[in-house]
């Protein structure tokens, strides 16, 4: 596949950020694309999952907007053969409103997801709220802690020196837990700072929490980084957290949460 470029266009102009909208219902995939065009974006639609692949292929999308529930190859397994080439910003479209859809979809690495039905206008601000936090922050200096590096300015991240594969809303939740280590923050907390919501379905923090873990923490089962602080969230310990003998902090939760 064609590698998609260093950095999301702006919408308008030549330099308009390129959309790819994979729906099988030819209605939806109209009134979204149409959206989307007049909001300044460039946009490609695919009615299934080998369509959107190979218009991936041809010309990368900064951003794609992916049906869950497509004919033959589902979105989820669009969305995970799209990450094998590269990491791209996934906003994903379900029909259903069923919260195991929503975390599977979140699982595979989707940045944000909108139940239908929804309004066309509030998907154009999604879009742009994802592809604005894509951009690097140019004159960011790198974070480093716990054996974590973290370059806001050219999206990268690594651990012992190894560079980790982090989605967009990863990135962001790894950025904000290094520049306040040591602060206990609310899943409302986080939703605010670091997806830029007031409200919102937490569990999409909670499935955040635990895919970052699986990147970062030594042993994510028995987490020392980003430590569950017991009725409030979650707190990220540059230094490791002498745990008991069942190898948790006092006052953690058995099970990472």
């Amino acid at each position: 596949m064609e590698q998609q470029p260093d950095e999301p266009r702006a919408a308008g102009g030549a330099g308009a950020a390129r959309v790819l909208v994979v729906d099988d219902d030819p209605t939806v995939a109209e009134v979204v694309a149409g959206y989307l065009d007049r909001a300044g974006y460039t946009v490609d639609r695919a009615g299934d999952g080998p369509g959107a692949l190979a218009r991936a292929a041809a010309h990368w999308p900064d951003l794609v907007v992916l049906d869950l529930m497509l004919p033959g190859m589902d979105g989820l397994e669009v969305c995970r053969r799209m990450r094998q080439h590269g990491p791209v910003p996934v906003i994903m479209l379900t029909a259903r409103g069923d919260e195991d859809d929503r975390i599977l979809g979140l699982e595979v690495g989707a940045d944000d997801y909108v139940t239908k039905p929804f309004s066309p206008r509030e998907l154009v601000l999604r879009v742009e709220s994802v592809l604005r936090r894509a951009r690097p922050r140019a004159g960011t200096s790198p974070l480093r802690s716990a054996h974590l590096t973290l370059d806001p300015a050219a999206r990268r991240a690594t651990r012992n020196g190894a560079e980790l594969s982090l989605t967009l809303r990863e990135f962001d939740l790894l950025a904000f837990f290094l520049r306040h280590p040591g602060r206990a923050c609310s899943r409302e907390d986080l939703m605010r700072e670091v997806w830029g919501w007031d409200f919102g379905d937490l569990s999409t923090i909670t499935v955040h929490i635990r895919r970052l873990r699986g990147k970062v923490e030594d042993d994510p089962a028995r987490p020392q980084l980003i430590q569950t602080v017991w009725g409030v969230g979650y707190r990220f310990d540059p230094t490791p957290t002498p745990t008991d003998a069942d190898g948790k902090e006092d006052g953690q939760c058995a099970t990472p949460c």
